[in-house]
């Protein structure tokens, strides 16, 4: 045998080898299909197959493609979605698709048959369903365009039969009605089928000896009058399509009118001011000047004692390739008893029954001392605040979660998953900016005044200004630092005192020695604060997993198989 003809027989089995694949083992000896178009806008269809099982099977399963992309007259692109409704299988257990997973899918299956039940030899089946939205309306004629036999059939049809009867009254004229067989793509009349026209009925059968084989598809086009159909339009185009925009852009000015309400504090002129407000420390100042209390605003206590004689930090320089340095907190005395409840939480928190503490033997402890601290600081803040605002916020939070399991099942089957997904994380941001609807009284509006002229004046003091308030107070960066600190702006605010010789804190030292300059204390303790923020408030770490996982022309592709 010659090379070639080794080739071509390996082709030829190769050939055979995947048709049997595709076949799964059954046949579709007899198949017809009779459908009904109806004036007000919809269709509907009855399928019958004679079907003989090879192989024991369960039943077989009927692949319809719902979302199909249109070219219109215009030029326009268009996704047209079907309905299907109306499915019914007589006689047999089948499973179907509801109208909102139809909306989540662009191909319906219905699967008929049972589980626990194989069927062998010749069987019967009958597939009844409405179709709607399937019309073309064109200028001149509407479309009925529709795969009666679609090409993803795993399975030949050896003879085909269908009827499509037209309304009653509406006629066509010769060249009004087509059919097309073949491999996809095929424009040429079919030669395949006898077809005829009579009594407002467009029929055809297969010729003796065609069989249909998968790949291949069978497709009516008829060029029905104007009129003749009901054309079913949204009242609305843009609602139809966008209405999710409206509604999620009104929530959006909802939130907003409320917030300006309940949530808008009211206008604070900036005063310079080279201090804090009296008596308030600076934690509060970190809560009052963003309306929230974070780690940094707790922390800041920590230099803040110091530089009041509570406690000492030193900077403990570990020696080795993979030793990380560490800092020592030393208490040098209690807080007074009039310390505000979240300033005691913290300090007793660190200290407990001991004098001294090394940041990092609370790693993965002291998160939850932080978190009451921290509520403790909220609670603390609440009398600046307008009680009132607190409850607005608690019913907006409550009323935004109402309408997140509202409104993104609700987007979903109206108007698809980009709108259920750009509702879900709208309504989560808005629930995170809920947080700020927290309006400031009276009193809290003139302290936010204040806070405001002070972190102005850290951001562009000039070294003149310094000089004085130094010579006026030799501690002022000390007593100012911890504030600076709770802005976020202690990097800033340092480098303004390098060239003034001033001395570092004697609070502040390292097991090296004591901080020389100014330069190296402030690099030091920024290193130092820093690893001891990232320390208090880790916690351990949580186990978990995670999964993933990742045609004819006209409606009605799809197709089917056995299962």
């Amino acid at each position: 045998m010659s090379t070639n003809m080794k080739k071509f027989a390996f082709l030829f089995l190769l050939f055979f080898t995947q048709l049997d694949t595709y076949a799964q083992d059954f046949t579709v000896t007899s198949y017809s299909v009779d459908i009904t178009i109806h004036e007000d806008g919809y269709f509907d269809v009855i399928e019958k197959y004679d079907i003989f099982f090879k192989d024991p099977k369960h039943g077989i399963y009927r692949d319809i493609r719902t979302s199909y992309d249109l070219l219109t007259e215009e030029g326009t692109q268009e996704t047209r979605k079907i309905k299907l409704s109306n499915i019914d299988v007589p006689g047999y257990k089948f499973d179907a698709p509801a109208a909102f997973a139809q909306k989540m899918s662009d191909n319906l299956q219905i699967k008929i048959g049972d589980a626990d039940i194989y069927l062998e030899g010749p069987q019967q089946y009958e597939i009844k369903y409405r179709v709607e939205n399937a019309f073309l309306h064109e200028k001149e004629a509407i479309q009925f365009y529709w795969n009666i036999k679609p090409s993803d059939w795993y399975a030949p049809f050896n003879t085909i039969e269908f009827k499509v009867h037209l309304p009653e009254g509406v006629t066509l004229d010769e060249g009004d009605y087509f059919l097309y067989s073949g491999a996809i793509g095929t424009a040429l009349s079919s030669s395949d089928f006898d077809t005829s026209y009579s009594n407002g009925v467009f029929s055809g059968s297969t010729k003796p000896d065609v069989i249909s084989f998968d790949g291949e598809a069978v497709t009516v086009l008829l060029k029905l009058p104007l009129g003749s159909i009901k054309e079913i339009k949204p009242i609305w185009p843009f609602w139809t399509n966008y209405g999710w925009v409206i509604i999620l852009t009104l929530v959006y000015i909802a939130f907003h009118a409320i917030w300006k309400k309940h949530g808008k504090d009211d206008h604070a002129t900036t005063t310079t001011s080279y201090y804090p407000p009296k008596g308030m420390d600076p934690a509060m100042v970190g809560y009052l000047i963003d309306d929230s209390g974070d780690t940094a605003d707790l922390i800041s206590l920590i230099p803040f004692w110091a530089a009041r004689g509570y406690l000492t930090i030193e900077e403990i320089d570990e020696k080795g390739w993979f030793a990380k340095d560490d800092t020592r907190l030393k208490k040098l005395k209690e807080l007074e008893d009039e310390a505000p409840i979240y300033q005691r939480q913290l300090f007793n928190g660190l200290f407990a029954s001991k004098s001294e503490v090394l940041v990092s033997s609370l790693k993965e402890k002291f998160y939850t001392t932080m978190s009451t601290a921290t509520s403790g600081l909220k609670d603390a803040a609440q009398i600046y605040y307008v009680n009132k605002s607190r409850r607005i916020k608690n019913y907006t939070i409550i009323g935004l979660v109402v309408l997140l399991f509202i409104l993104v099942p609700s987007f979903l089957f109206f108007w698809g998953i980009l709108a259920a997904i750009s509702v879900g994380v709208s309504l989560l941001f808005l629930m995170v900016m809920s947080q700020f609807l927290i309006k400031k009284n009276k009193e809290g509006t003139m302290i936010l005044s204040e806070l405001k002229g002070f972190k102005q004046f850290i951001k562009v003091a000039e070294e003149n200004k310094l000089k004085m308030l130094l010579k006026e107070d030799p501690s002022y960066f000390e007593s100012t630092m911890s504030y600076a600190l709770a802005f976020g702006m202690f990097d800033k605010w340092a480098k303004k005192f390098d060239s003034l010789n001033l001395q570092p804190p004697t609070w502040y030292y390292s097991s090296t020695g004591r901080m020389m300059s100014m330069n190296h204390f402030s690099k030091s303790f920024n290193n130092s604060i820093k690893s001891t923020q990232s320390t208090m408030v880790s916690s351990p770490a949580s186990s978990g997993g995670s999964g993933g996982g990742s045609s004819g022309g006209g409606f009605g592709g799809g197709g089917g198989g056995s299962w």
